[in-house]
């Protein structure tokens, strides 16, 4: 289970100053609910995917517990 800063603190913070944990739980929240997201959500989803990406991708021990690998 996540256990990290919530997404009001995070808001605040770069994407490339997010971990690896809270780019892993916000990106699969994010596909849970992207029918019902606005624009703004939508932005915040693809800055998380491009911080994804620049990093290389997730490793398995930071997302092996939500089901998702390497997404990219």
């Amino acid at each position: 289970m996540y256990d990290g800063r919530d997404m009001t603190e995070l808001s605040t913070v770069e994407k490339q100053n997010w971990s690896d944990d809270e780019l892993a739980f916000f990106h699969h929240s994010f596909q849970q609910i992207a029918p019902y997201v606005n624009a703004e959500g939508v932005t915040i989803h693809r800055e998380i995917i491009k911080e994804i990406e620049n990093r290389g991708g997730l490793r398995r021990s930071t997302a092996g517990h939500h089901g998702f690998l390497d997404p990219f």
